[in-house]
């Protein structure tokens, strides 16, 4: 299966790939799309940028599902909305590709990457670099996006333990189990 994980951000979205064969992970590619190009002002502008990078790593990796970071909301209302809007464009864009996306938190990401929730930036760019023995460490927007890739990676096979593990039994015998 190829996961591409998108870290969403309407300067900067950072772009992963993995391949995964059972609990083996390979790199492909990670990278940024960055909106600079683009009158900063000018909002729906910014946005295409993304939309149209999304497609085009759509079209260039051909993953298999997508894994996008949820937006957590802060102190800054208005950096907020802008960076749903930038989610919601890379969203937008995978969908608009038939592309199956999985969501989750950077507590989330971090849990399953470091080992918990409230790990620094250098500390899962270290534990990607490790994870996929890369040669160095990947930038911060990149290592976020290979984190939620290798976070879905994990759930998924989670969640194919936990169906393997109910296959062969019906659903009212594992009620009647007190």
């Amino acid at each position: 299966m190829r996961i591409l994980g998108i870290d969403p951000g309407l300067r900067t979205t950072g772009f992963g790939v993995l391949d995964v064969e059972g609990p083996a992970l390979r790199y492909v590619a990670s990278g940024v799309i960055q909106t600079a190009q683009a009158e900063q002002g000018n909002l729906p502008a910014r946005l295409k940028v993304l939309f149209d990078g999304i497609r085009e790593l759509q079209a260039r990796y051909q993953p298999d599902v997508a894994a996008v970071e949820i937006v957590f909301v802060n102190v800054n209302p208005q950096a907020t909305l802008l960076l749903g809007q930038a989610r919601g464009a890379c969203v937008t864009a995978l969908v608009a590709g038939e592309l199956p996306v999985a969501e989750y938190t950077a507590l989330q990401m971090k849990q399953a990457v470091a080992g918990h929730g409230k790990a620094a930036k250098a500390q899962v760019q270290a534990m990607v670099q490790r994870l996929l023995q890369l040669p160095a460490a990947p930038r911060p927007d990149a290592a976020d996006a290979l984190g939620l890739a290798i976070t879905h990676a994990h759930a998924g096979r989670a969640v194919a333990l936990l169906h393997a593990a109910g296959a062969g039994r019906s659903t009212s015998s594992m009620y009647k189990r007190r």
